[in-house]
């Protein structure tokens, strides 16, 4: 299911949508809405206002804080730059949550193919997240360890393309940015001798890389880095990020979280429950 979702998030134009999205100090992501504007086909801002405040409404209904998903922020802008009546005007914007995003798209005119798109888009989202809370914590295991496998195959082409030589090197940058440890360092803290560590962490800390990996991933292209040593800094200075987030919210850092049975003794457990479903099926005929 969630190669399928995945496969077709990339056939739709919504490619744009993750390019516009920027992160805080914290590393917390975010959208302006001034610039997911144009992206569902508004021109005008009095138009796309409208939308935003019945999205609003609806956060409100949902009993989320609307302060949580829309924050006001005033932009300064020139207006006739470069020339002697040059003015400097504040206009009106909003830092979006991805939850604000959905539901702007929900309340955008359904006419507007962009809208429809949109809605398509954060539909998958939707079952996603309902698909990954469905399950149980060895499936949840699986699924985001799956995500982990996918996207650092992904992080080490662009590393790649990067300058990266030494993966070795690179991957390292990652860990000590987020654990504070390098690689071997982590394996004798944790116990798990020659182990991945990945295959040895539990959800709460696969989220943790996951989100590592994506963002650095993201900020290698973004800011078209071609060196090796700036490639390996980046990398680390995402992991300080996302462990200084961790932190923040007072989360357990992740050198600390428990080691996990082996993944792989979870995926043989899947696979013998899946043969035994098939054995029963048959004979049921």
């Amino acid at each position: 299911m969630a190669k399928q979702d995945s496969l077709m998030m990339i056939n739709t134009p919504h490619k744009n949508f993750e390019d516009i999205k920027k992160n805080d100090e914290n590393g917390f992501e975010y959208w302006e809405a001034r610039a997911l504007m144009p992206l569902l086909e508004y021109s005008e801002w009095r138009n796309f206002k409208g939308v935003i405040l019945k999205a609003q409404e609806a956060c409100n209904k949902s009993k989320q804080k609307i302060e949580y998903h829309f924050v006001d922020i005033n932009k300064m802008i020139h207006i006739a730059a470069g020339s002697p009546k040059q003015v400097i005007r504040a206009i009106e914007d909003y830092k979006l949550s991805r939850y604000a995003c959905y539901l702007i798209a929900q309340n955008g005119d359904p006419a507007k193919e962009a809208i429809a798109r949109a809605q398509t888009y954060f539909a998958i989202q939707a079952r996603r997240q309902e698909i990954f809370e469905s399950l149980n914590g060895n499936e949840k295991r699986l699924f985001v360890r799956g995500e982990v496998r996918d996207n650092n195959k992904k992080l080490f082409v662009t590393a790649q393309k990067s300058g990266v030589t030494n993966f070795g090197k690179f991957n390292n940058a990652g860990y000590l940015g987020l654990y504070g440890l390098r690689n071997k360092q982590i394996q004798h803290k944790k116990g798990i001798g020659k182990d991945d560590i990945l295959d040895r962490a539990g959800t709460t800390e696969l989220a943790a890389n996951l989100f590592r990996i994506t963002q650095t991933d993201e900020k290698l292209v973004k800011d078209q880095i071609s060196n090796g040593d700036k490639a390996n800094q980046t990398h680390f200075v995402v992991g300080k990020k996302v462990r200084q987030a961790i932190k923040d919210i007072g989360g357990t850092m992740p050198e600390n979280l428990p080691v996990e049975e082996h993944i792989r003794e979870i995926e043989k457990q899947r696979k013998k429950l899946f043969e035994s479903d098939k054995v029963q099926r048959i004979k049921r005929g």
